[in-house]
């Protein structure tokens, strides 16, 4: 009889009760029980962290910075409860630690009342740590303790990020600062250059103007001395007029009662005494009209020069940025001193204007006596005529005389003082003239050193960042957080029930076919007491749970899929694949029970515990002891759990086709070693008759 006859005879003889049949619906469904619910019972743990119940603690008291409030207690508190992650509670800090020692919160998250204060120092002169406190039991569940770590570690890192945004925020503030500050400096800068260079060429003006006022102070200490002199002239012949016209009068008035007598026979004298009076009288008209055309043109240049200096004070001291303080102060001598040469030749003007009108009549009358006197001269011969009208005319010039006197005395007096003023004057302009030319030295040099100052600034301005609101708030974002993870996962598995399903679908696949075999025999008897081949043998004790192994894997992947929600890259592979780990599972399991019995049983479940411990599918291998890594490549369970993850997430397809060649290899082999057990079995012997364990 063919192996597959026999295989379906095998199978066949469950129909017949109602136990056998519910023992082969159990065979069938074993697998699906074990992997779709080991699967579906942690499918996607972390997507449910919402109903885990974990104290909150808010003890912030806030702060404030920078002129606003900063509640960072508060920001993390509303993100928190607006998040998936656990279900907070707010409570008091004795609830949450009594909480968490009593298992009702599984962890707390407390901000201390300082939590805020210490984020604001950070932008501050003495920046502190905010420590958020995190307290776990791993008494209540490790796995929690575990999770919160990454969680709070992500909530850390944002306050961080926060903080450390705040505190670069006000250092690009300042550059701005800096930035602006600087550059009104080198705006300063370059207005004081301006400046400077217009002093500069004020100063030049200045030495120029003094020179000029020195010439003329000059002039003026000449022209007044010659005035002076002139003054001193005119008093000194003033008052020989003065006197000799007193003579005169004295001598005429005494004489004129005894010489009237006379005058007839001293006609001659009288006529040479009348010429005198004459030529006197010329001279002193000649020197009065000197003295009326001098006098106004004297005061004029006088307030000329005063003005000139005024002017020259007033832009180089008054109206000028950076003064010079001597040169001012010489300045303000010298316009001082020129103020009062002014007034006294006003006053010397003064003086001529105010007697004018008696210089003219003495001119007039000096001009009537001059006439007079020629008319005595001339009419000497008949004085006797005349000599009543000449005594009061003689008279009357005396009278006149005598003004002339007192005004020319006056006028000598102003003169002096105002030659003394002159010369202190050209003394002062010859001060103002030396400091004019130092200013003017010290001022090229202070123009040079403005240009560079100007110059240095501008470039530090240039150099000094200035930052906009928007590129402040890109630059602090990027040194706050410098190095983001841009993560990628070339084929991500969308929750945790996909990441392990390759590991449970190989383990429930094992699980089925150990099942299996302990209600089906791996050999079949009929085929041993026929005294069939043994490669018939094997296969016909290969085949019904092989079979079932296909119903199984229909039945689990069918849950899977459309129950669980197992989304598969290649379906169609994954379902062949699994068929080929069918095939290689049940001849393992089959070969271990057909070559050691009872002890079989064991066995098959030790290879199980081996396989599920080396084969990575929770955590890499690598990360393993020794022992397991140098099983590892042995075992069929590794080859699967590889070739899944392919098969469910994606990626190349080379681990499937590798996997396969050794499910084959391990098909073939466990055959193999089967037939060679089936071969033994057809000869009884004492241990079988009489075996020393029996299951």
């Amino acid at each position: 009889m063919r192996s597959p006859k026999l295989a379906a005879l095998e199978l066949k003889r469950f129909g017949r009760g109602k136990l056998p049949r519910a023992a082969l619906v159990a065979v069938v469904l074993l697998p699906l029980l074990y992997g779709a619910l080991y699967l579906w019972s942690f499918w996607d743990p972390y997507g449910r962290l919402d109903r885990i119940p974990v104290a909150l603690v808010n003890d912030d008291k806030g702060a404030r910075a920078e002129g606003r409030k900063i509640t960072a207690g508060d920001e993390i508190t509303k993100g928190l409860r607006e998040s998936d992650v656990f279900e907070w509670h707010e409570v008091s800090a004795a609830e949450a630690r009594e909480g968490v020692e009593d298992g009702a919160y599984y962890l707390s998250l407390t901000m201390p009342g300082d939590f805020s204060e210490r984020i604001a120092s950070s932008s501050g002169n003495s920046p502190e740590t905010g420590a958020l406190q995190v307290r776990t039991n791993d008494a209540n569940n490790y796995i929690v303790g575990q999770i919160s770590r990454t969680v709070f570690a992500e909530v850390r890192t944002a306050a961080s990020t926060d903080a450390s945004r705040s505190f670069l925020d006000r250092i690009f503030i300042s550059f701005s600062s800096i930035h602006d500050a600087t550059e009104k400096a080198a705006k300063g800068a370059d207005q004081l250059k301006g400046g400077i260079g217009k002093a500069k060429k004020g100063s030049k003006e200045l030495a120029d103007g003094l020179e000029d006022a020195k010439d003329g102070s000059g002039k003026l200490v000449g022209g007044l001395s010659k005035l002076s002199k002139g003054a001193s002239e005119l008093e000194t012949g003033s008052r020989k007029v003065a006197g000799g016209t007193q003579q005169l009068a004295d001598k005429v008035n005494a004489v004129a009662a005894g010489i009237r007598p006379y005058v007839r026979d001293d006609g001659k004298s009288i006529g040479d005494a009348a010429r005198l009076v004459s030529d006197s009288s010329r001279t002193v008209r000649h020197t009065l009209d000197h003295l009326v055309k001098s006098a106004p043109a004297a005061a004029a240049r006088a307030h000329k020069s005063a003005d000139e200096l005024a002017a020259l004070h007033r832009s180089r001291c008054e109206d000028a940025l950076l003064p010079d303080a001597g040169a001012c102060s010489a300045l303000e001598r010298a316009r001082d001193a020129a103020k009062d040469v002014a007034k006294v030749a006003d006053d010397v003007d003064a003086v001529v204007k105010d007697h004018q009108g008696d210089l003219k009549k003495l001119d007039s009358r000096l001009a009537d006596l001059q006439k007079k006197a020629d008319e005595i001269a001339r009419r000497s011969p008949r004085l006797d005529d005349d000599l009543e009208s000449a005594v009061k005319k003689v008279n009357e010039l005396n009278s006149g005389a005598r003004k002339v006197a007192q005004g020319a005395d006056k006028l000598h007096s102003g003169l002096s003082t105002a030659r003394s003023g002159s010369t202190e004057l050209d003394t002062g302009v010859g001060r103002l003239k030396k400091g004019a030319g130092t200013l003017d030295g010290g001022l090229f040099k202070l123009a040079d050193g403005s240009d560079e100052l100007a110059g240095g600034l501008n470039d530090g301005v240039d150099k000094i960042p200035d930052y906009d609101k928007k590129d402040r708030d890109r630059r602090t974002e990027v040194m706050a957080d410098p190095v983001k993870l841009a993560s990628q996962s070339l084929h991500k598995a969308p929750n945790y029930g996909t990441g392990f399903a390759p590991y449970f679908i190989p383990l429930s696949l094992w699980v089925g076919s150990m099942v299996a075999y302990m209600i089906i025999s791996p050999l079949n008897r009929r085929a041993l007491a026929a005294g069939a081949s043994a490669w018939r043998i094997a296969v016909a004790g290969w085949l019904p749970v092989v079979a079932l192994g296909l119903v199984q894997v229909v039945a689990l992947m069918s849950v899977l899929h459309w129950t669980v929600g197992l989304q598969m890259v290649h379906a169609a592979g994954t379902v062949g694949f699994l068929a080929l780990v069918i095939l290689c599972f049940a001849a393992i399991i089959q070969w271990l029970n057909a070559r050691f019995g009872a002890a079989g049983r064991i066995l098959v479940l030790a290879l199980l515990m081996l396989q599920l411990t080396s084969a990575g599918g929770t955590y890499p291998v690598q990360t393993s002891p020794a022992f397991f890594n140098a099983i590892h490549p042995f075992l069929p369970m590794s080859y699967v759990v590889d070739a899944l993850r392919r098969l469910i997430t994606g990626g190349g397809l080379g681990p499937v086709w590798e996997a396969s060649a050794v499910m084959i290899a391990f098909t073939a082999g466990a055959l193999a070693l089967t037939a060679i057990s089936a071969r033994r079995k057809q000869v009884w012997t004492l241990d079988r008759l009489h075996p020393e364990l029996s299951l």
